[in-house]
């Protein structure tokens, strides 16, 4: 088993850290800058920094807070939010993204992924997929921060971006979102039947249990979680030490 990946997760909404509970009810947290120093030190991975409001604001990620972040942060940082073109995809690599993060302007233009996989390489493409559990049972893929029902069956949808280059996918589910009650491992399962990717497990993470769990039931490379470690609960620390007792590889 390959080791597996903790990643602390920065919404951002006009320059602050923000966590709500089903994509709604935000709440603001801290700085972004001083929240990815302190994953940083504790040892975090990568650091997944997300513009929630980008999109639905119809302006881009604010690329000067990446890059601050990008110079006192030393592990992977994935960034997305307001991504639209492969320019954006540049300016923020050149900021010090070493990953970019794509939802809506992927599921509006798919065509998107495969460019920038050309350009950069898919190892800097990341399609985030939030995903809600339908009366049928199918999942749908949601966009503009989980506003939207696309109608498209957030499986296929899967299968389909790492089709067209996609190097990994990170997959929340919107029902599990905030609630604290454990990650969507239903919804993981599916996902990863079908991608030949690493999947990134995010949404609804809210004890110690739920990282062990989420690696021993599915094939999860990494858990990302935010509520846990910005109020101070847990640190990525706990996490890896919880998941070592566990027999379960971490870095």
């Amino acid at each position: 088993m390959l080791a597996k990946r903790i990643i602390p997760c920065l919404d951002v909404r006009d320059g602050k850290v923000v966590k709500g509970i089903n994509f709604v009810g935000i709440r603001e947290v801290g700085d972004p800058v001083e929240c990815a120093e302190m994953y940083n030190a504790q040892g975090a991975d990568e650091i997944v920094f997300l513009d929630i409001t980008a999109t639905s604001d119809h302006r881009e990620t604010m690329v000067d807070v990446v890059r601050e972040t990008a110079k006192k942060v030393f592990v992977p940082l994935t960034v997305g939010g307001g991504i639209s073109s492969v320019e954006d995809f540049a300016k923020l690599l050149r900021a010090g993204a070493d990953k970019v993060s794509v939802n809506s302007a992927a599921l509006k233009n798919p065509q998107l992924i495969s460019d920038a996989a050309d350009r950069f390489g898919s190892q800097c493409v990341v399609v985030a997929i939030d995903a809600r559990k339908m009366e049928d049972g199918s999942w749908h893929a949601y966009s503009a921060g989980g506003r939207i029902d696309t109608g498209v069956d957030a499986v296929e949808w899967a299968k389909r971006a790492c089709e067209l280059g996609a190097g990994e996918i990170l997959l929340t589910s919107m029902d599990a979102d905030g609630t604290r009650d454990g990650f969507d491992l239903d919804l993981l399962n599916a996902v990863i039947a079908v991608a030949p990717v690493p999947v990134i497990a995010s949404g609804g993470c809210g004890k110690l249990e739920h990282f062990s769990e989420v690696f021993e039931k599915t094939g999860a490379d990494a858990a990302l979680a935010a509520s846990l470690f910005h109020y101070r609960e847990l640190t990525v620390g706990d996490v890896k030490a919880h998941l070592k007792e566990k027999n379960i590889p971490v870095r």
